[in-house]
């Protein structure tokens, strides 16, 4: 008897719930899978920033480079990347000079943009030093594992876990027409009790209450179509943000990219002078010094101020200077004065 009431008692509730919340709660619960989807594109979308602005360097690096180049794979991978890096944060900080923040978007900041890629960089420097000059790697394992394990870009504000989440948005749209076809039946089950209460001898209540009744069915009715509307409406916003197809292509740019550079090098050789990619700098402080050295025209290479970073691939030399005839000629009465 008591196990009966206590089920009839939370059939009520829930018949509660579904006539008077479900709706809202459905509207609601819309809002936020639209927005944590949004989310969840924007940061994934990061990654496929980075690759695509390492892909462009790449491509600037190969219609430069001469074919006769002996080239180092680990080198050249290593100064593309420190290039994209060091130079995508530069644009953002010229793009933002009249913002008082001088240190990094608020994106950036919310997002972990710039530590995201740094990451990168770090782990795919770290998989490509050693790699075996002879043997093809396998690029396209190497990247999804980059990818992959980066903490920056696998959750939303560095909190909320991106693969997780993003299988249960998958799901959301045959949610929202289970919980209309439940709301529905749970509107009926409440309206049914009512026609106990006809009196067939009585026409008018009788019309009453099955008038009563009729609009109880139609409002329940109503959860379904909102429901229908709800999972068509989410299933658009899962296509057109498809997390999994910014992924696939994030991997697939950044295995080709890899894979011209391999073909490109001839050896894959470490310099011992080489020196480490260094992520805590400011990029705005090695962008500085980086300025400075092309001004001064020093000897191509990487971060420090004597080795920038921008087109060392592509420095020219120095014309030689013409002979001043003025500093000759007084250069010659000297001589011969000491003669």
């Amino acid at each position: 008897m008591f196990s009966q009431s206590l089920v009839q008692g939370f059939v009520d509730g829930v018949v509660v719930f579904a006539t008077d919340l479900l709706m809202p709660a459905m509207a609601l619960f819309f809002f936020a899978a639209v927005g944590l989807r949004v989310l969840i594109y924007y940061t994934v979308k990061r990654e496929e920033w980075f690759a695509r602005e390492f892909s462009k360097r790449v491509r600037k690096f190969q219609d430069s480079r001469k074919e006769a180049t002996d080239q180092s794979f680990f080198v050249a991978t290593k100064r593309l990347l420190e290039i994209t890096y060091y130079e995508v944060f530069e644009i953002r900080a010229i793009m933002k000079r009249r913002n008082p923040d001088a240190i990094m978007t608020v994106t950036d900041r919310v997002f972990l943009v710039q530590q995201g890629s740094a990451r990168i960089v770090h782990d795919l420097l770290k998989n490509l030093r050693y790699l075996k000059w002879g043997e093809r790697p396998k690029f396209l394992e190497i990247s999804n594992n980059v990818l992959r394990s980066n903490p920056c870009f696998n959750r939303v504000f560095g909190l909320i876990p991106v693969g997780v989440f993003n299988e249960f948005l998958n799901t959301v749209p045959g949610l929202f027409i289970v919980g209309g076809i439940f709301g529905t039946f749970l509107g009926i089950m409440k309206a049914l009790p009512e026609l106990g209460g006809m009196n067939l001898a009585d026409v008018e209540a009788s019309k009453l209450v099955m008038d009563n009744f009729l609009l109880k069915i139609s409002f329940s009715m109503s959860t379904s179509i909102i429901g229908i509307i709800l999972s068509v409406t989410m299933g658009l916003v899962n296509t057109f943000f498809s997390c999994e197809k910014v992924y696939v292509e994030t991997v697939e740019r950044l295995e080709h990219e890899l894979d011209t550079l391999w073909s490109m090098s001839s050896q894959n050789k470490l310099p011992s002078e080489l020196t480490s990619f260094e992520a805590e700098r400011d990029p705005i402080e090695v962008l500085s010094e980086d300025l400075i050295a092309k001004e001064l025209n020093v000897e191509v290479g990487f971060v420090t101020l004597i080795r920038p970073i921008s087109n060392w691939w592509g420095k020219k030399e120095r014309p030689a200077r013409r002979p001043d005839p003025v500093a000759a000629e007084k250069s010659e009465l000297s001589e011969d004065k000491a003669a």
